[in-house]
């Protein structure tokens, strides 16, 4: 037998529980201020994915223990994609988002963290729906924190596996501890990072519901907001900064924080990823900083450096959140940006992207083959906190890094269907890929993807899906060898 299908039927059953679950707080936010539609929305959303998930959970008997590699990669891509089709049901079912692969869209968007949307006019919503839509970001960014910790390295192919097994990362010292212990600190740590962004928003004159809002968008590298202008509708330098630093630790490697509790402040501040992760950040926001100035964009360097600090970390993180049009930025500063997207955070983060770590050892592999070709009998080891990475390892990357540019420029050839402009096209398929957002031209940080014909929204929440599932495991679902194992 291809796959555990009792196990993978179980998890279906399992997956319309807890999704089922996971609207209560949303019903509840509809109750509060007395929204009729939503209430009526979550109710006929809940019911029946209660009734089937516990049909399914109480009938069918499986055995997780046995699960196989194939198991893992199917029951990953059904988790994503099964939860995205069931969140979509509120919006079709309360009438504000009453096209289905739209509404699917948007939840794709919600729970890859992507933050990109199909909505013209958000503030629309009643604010259970913007509650739903926001969470989705949070729980997505705690799944994701599950798939890198726990099922990516048993699989061998996420950047996370550099730190388990080819150097003395953090990972190490948790994981092989035990993989449920380690998650539940993390989950502990992301908790209590959403609770101190929380309340410091309150702190400053956010309203509760607007601090809830942000903080699951920022802490989950979502970029989800409920007004149309985004951050910049406050207009507050104390918010930006808040945000911006909850953004910054959403993107640092979650099992780093493990030691900052232990208080080994020496392991977090050696590690390599992290000083990458700092000095692109502080290049980025430099160079932005000074075209902007020079170009007379702003009328004074403080201006110019507060956007360009916002939208830096925004956009390394793979958040989307916006203070300002940076579509209308001089193309230097565009260009930083766009390199930005594809960069992304660190592993075991929620940001997307492809992740600092891959592009440290892809530099440095590309690095050790200058020195090669200048001195053909030197042995140069590549080496990642002090540990060298094996060949294995070398080659995962590259080939990741490989079959990120090829479902890039796949995906950019199937959206060019549309025929809309070249920029407009190539950044919303880099946004997607890379869980960003917000675009360029007609995807804009002021405009969004209401405009694409259904094929086009498809085909974008396939990349989103792939993206966030680090490519491979989607992708392999759609090859011969998955499916007959004795090929």
């Amino acid at each position: 037998m291809v796959l555990n299908y009792k196990a993978i039927i179980k998890l279906i059953g399992i997956i319309f529980t807890v999704m089922a679950g996971l609207m209560f707080p949303s019903l509840l936010c509809s109750y509060i201020y007395n929204e009729a539609d939503a209430v009526n929305a979550f109710w006929f959303t809940i019911i029946p994915m209660l009734v089937i998930g516990s049909i399914i959970t109480l009938t069918v008997k499986a055995n997780f223990k046995s699960l196989r590699i194939r198991d893992g990669f199917a029951m990953a891509t059904l988790c994503w994609t099964l939860s995205s089709a069931l969140g979509a049901f509120p919006f079709v079912i309360s009438g504000y988002i009453p096209n289905y692969i739209d509404a699917f869209f948007e939840t794709v968007s919600g729970f890859t963290t992507t933050g990109c949307s199909i909505l013209t006019n958000v503030e629309l919503l009643p604010n259970g729906l913007l509650f739903w839509r926001s969470f989705t970001h949070w729980i997505g960014g705690m799944g994701i924190l599950i798939f890198a910790i726990a099922l990516m390295p048993a699989l061998g192919i996420n950047g996370q596996r550099i730190t388990i097994a080819d150097s003395a990362g953090p990972s190490i010292g948790i994981i092989t501890l035990q993989i449920s212990h380690s998650l539940q600190i993390l989950y502990l740590i992301y908790i209590g990072i959403t609770f101190i962004e929380f309340l410091l928003l309150i702190f400053g004159g956010m309203r509760p519901f607007d601090a809830m809002i942000n903080t699951f968008g920022s802490l989950g590298t979502g970029g989800f907001t409920n007004y149309n202008t985004g951050i910049a509708h406050y207009d507050s330098l104390y918010f930006e900064i808040v945000i911006a630093i909850s953004m910054f630790l959403a993107g640092i490697n979650f099992t780093l924080y493990y030691y900052v509790l232990r208080e080994r402040w020496k392991i977090f501040f050696s590690d390599s990823e992290l000083r990458y992760y700092l000095l692109i950040i502080f290049t980025a926001i430099l160079l932005i900083t000074l075209n902007l100035w020079f170009s007379n964009y702003y009328d004074s360097i403080g201006k110019s450096l507060r956007y360009s600090f916002f939208q830096s970390i925004s956009i390394v993180t793979t958040t989307g959140f916006t203070t300002a049009n940076y579509d209308l930025w001089p193309t230097f500063s565009k260009m930083i940006l766009f390199i930005l997207m594809f960069f992304g955070g660190c592993s075991s983060s929620t940001s997307g992207g492809i992740k600092i770590v891959r592009a440290l050892v892809l530099f440095k592999y590309l690095k050790k083959s200058i020195s090669v070709r200048l001195h053909p009998r030197a042995i140069v080891s590549i080496k990642i906190n002090e540990r060298p990475v094996s060949a294995d390892t070398i080659s995962a990357v590259i080939n990741f890094v490989f079959l990120y540019i090829g479902v890039f420029f796949a995906g950019t050839l199937l959206l060019s269907l549309d025929n809309f402009d070249l920029i407009t096209t190539a950044s919303a398929v880099a946004t997607c890929l890379g869980n960003v957002g917000p675009g360029f031209n007609l995807v804009g940080p002021e405009l969004n993807y209401s405009f694409f014909s259904d094929f086009s929204t498809l085909l974008l929440s396939f990349v989103m899906l792939v993206g966030r599932l680090e490519l491979f495991t989607m992708i392999l679902l759609f090859t011969r060898q998955f499916w007959n194992p004795d090929r």
